[in-house]
């Protein structure tokens, strides 16, 4: 290995030389106490930036074992070193000036989520540390400036490194406090499962966040709190009692006029698979891990998925127990989503009726009187929803403000009114057996009590025979064309979309997807799947578990096999890659 002064003297024999002289600088140097890496040099000044490495032995880090050997605890360690340098390095980014990306100094930023990521990354045999970021070299035009590029390696940098990735260096409360949240964190995803919960909301959370570009809590936020006959005590290893709203498994409803804060509840269910920050709000708003949004997705793909369970005698003939769709509709993508989801793994469906398709969520009675139901090829999840918790094990947790008819299945039956949940099951249930009652006699009550002869009666829903369970033996080959191309090339637009080669994954209705980094390990995989995996032979349930296998072993840098760079990403769960090779159009099946 070179010495830190044998960069220095090669930065300066390469000092008002062209550009691509700076590739000879690539390699590994020691510093004393860290090895800086130059592992990638762009070859242009406007070009993406440079990407290095700082590599810190773990004797020297010295952080202690247990804050690093258990997975969830060295996650979000992890995740606080990021954020630490990422705001030392801030104060010295483009202090070195020039062309193009000059002196930029840039490394993952995070956002309220705590995300396994490749920016920063612990060893847990030994505590290794090693933090990747990016440099953008210096030029005037497209001659190096080396001397700009010393300030920021041997000035710029050992700041940074010094302050912020040694133990002994930081506030040992606050590194503690981290370890703390996240060991009761976990200690509550732990307790959804023998308490038959499907998450917990913690009393006193802040749900509703600053804007819709904006993810930071609403200042002056009203506190989250439980009602009484849905609160539950966890006593935490280390913030002792804490109280909240246990939604149990089965079928929950959220009920409660515009703006009262039943999308927002829902929000933050779907984001409480992830691990929060302290401060957020809703560091305590825990959900099971695997629980998946289930939306409508007009005009996306759908490739031998069974949707029999939910649609079937099509006036085409088309089979929907292996159905294809270049351009799906509403109700038949929603319906190819529920499927997927299950297939993923999925043990919670979360819906909000905004974002479904009305004819896939329900079928009123006057309407199944003018189209009679052997005219009608949509089985309504309103139907199934009760199926598919008895025989399938999956939970729904569902936002509706516009049909009563999810009262007749509803194990739990909320009210958010203000942003204050109020436990309604009971009034419900009553209310919708009285109008039942009065839906057979022809006349329901209306809103004082009184019959309203002539209106829509609404009924129970139809008790109907349970459905085979869909097929998953779905086996994908891989793209010769792709396997044989040497420079096959990933991008991607934020969480939007994924490209690889010519061809662009839509992924915007992945409401999960909460960070630009996962869409880019997505991008990986489907390269890598692609390139090495894809054999023809495996189911995609078999291709997911072995990548998922693949990162639990390796993480994230598992998926640089094949050339491309473990750099800037961060992890997707199961539940995003399945929907990523669903959505993509070019998968061979």
């Amino acid at each position: 290995m070179k010495s830190s002064e044998d960069l220095r003297r090669m930065l300066r024999a390469v000092d008002h030389k062209s550009y691509p002289a700076y590739k000879d600088l690539r390699g590994a140097y020691s510093f004393g106490s860290f090895v800086l890496g130059i592992d990638h040099v762009q070859g242009d000044p406007f070009a993406s930036p440079s990407r290095l490495s700082v590599q810190i032995d773990g004797a020297k880090a010295a952080f202690p074992p247990a804050y690093y050997k258990e997975k969830h605890c060295r996650i979000a360690l992890q995740d606080y070193l990021n954020r630490l340098f990422y705001q030392e390095i801030e104060k010295y980014t483009f202090k070195a000036r020039g062309s193009g990306k000059s002196g930029l100094i840039a490394v993952s930023r995070c956002g309220q989520e705590i995300l396994e990521r490749s920016a920063v990354t612990i060893r847990p045999s030994d505590g290794q540390l090693l933090v990747r970021f990016c440099v953008g070299f210096p030029a005037n035009g497209r001659t190096i400036n080396a001397s700009q590029l010393e300030r920021i390696l041997f000035e710029f940098l050992p700041s940074c490194v010094t302050a912020v990735l040694f133990y002994r260096r930081l506030p040992a409360a606050k590194v503690q406090s981290v370890i703390h949240l996240a060991q009761d964190q976990q200690f509550i995803r732990s307790q959804l499962e023998p308490l038959g919960l499907c998450a917990f909301v913690a009393n006193g959370s802040v749900l509703p966040r600053q804007s819709g570009v904006s993810d930071r809590p609403m200042k002056d936020g009203i506190p989250f709190v439980s009602p009484k006959s849905m609160e539950v005590t966890l006593s935490l290893p280390h913030h002792g009692p804490l109280s909240g709203m246990g939604i149990r498994k089965g079928i929950t409803l959220i009920v409660g006029g515009g703006y009262h804060g039943k999308s927002t509840l829902l929000e933050a269910l779907e984001l409480g698979v992830y691990n929060h920050i302290a401060g957020d709000g809703r560091e305590y708003v825990i959900t099971d891990d695997s629980a998946l949004k289930i939306r409508a997705e007009d005009g996306r793909s759908i490739k031998k998925t069974d949707i029999s369970m939910f649609i079937n005698n099509l006036p085409n003939k088309k089979d929907t127990r292996a159905f294809y769709s270049e351009d799906a509709s509403g109700s038949t993508s929603q319906a190819a989503n529920v499927i997927e989801g299950m297939e993923s793994g999925a043990r919670v469906f979360l819906i909000d009726e905004d974002t479904c398709a009305t004819n896939f969520m329900i079928r009123d009675e006057l309407m199944q009187r003018v189209v009679c139901r052997e005219e009608e090829p949509i089985t309504p999840f309103i139907e199934r929803a009760r199926f598919l918790y008895e025989k399938c094990g999956i939970s729904s947790i569902l936002v509706a403000g516009s049909s009563g008819a999810y009262f007749y299945i509803a194990d739990t039956i909320l009210q958010m009114d203000r942003y204050v949940p109020k436990d309604i099951t009971e009034f419900a249930r009553k209310e919708a057996a009285k109008y039942a009652a009065a839906s057979a006699a022809g006349k329901h009550p209306d809103a004082a009590g009184q019959s309203a002869p002539g209106s829509a009666p609404s009924s129970p829903v139809q008790k109907l025979p349970d459905p085979a369970l869909p097929s998953f033996r779905r086996i994908p080959s891989c793209n010769m064309a792709l396997r044989r191309d040497d420079r096959l090339k990933t991008r991607t637009r934020g969480t939007d979309d994924v490209q690889l080669g010519h061809e662009n994954i839509d992924l915007r209705y992945l409401e999960q997807i909460a960070d630009h980094e996962q869409t880019a390990a997505l991008s990986c995989i489907l390269a890598l799947a692609e390139k090495n995996l894809l054999d023809g032979r495996k189911t995609l349930t078999q291709l997911v578990d072995d990548i998922c296998a693949l990162m639990e072993e390796k993480g994230l840098a598992g998926l640089s096999a094949g050339g491309f760079l473990s750099t800037d990403l961060a992890m997707p769960r199961r539940q995003e890659i399945f929907a990523c090779f669903n959505r993509y159009r070019g998968l061979r099946l």
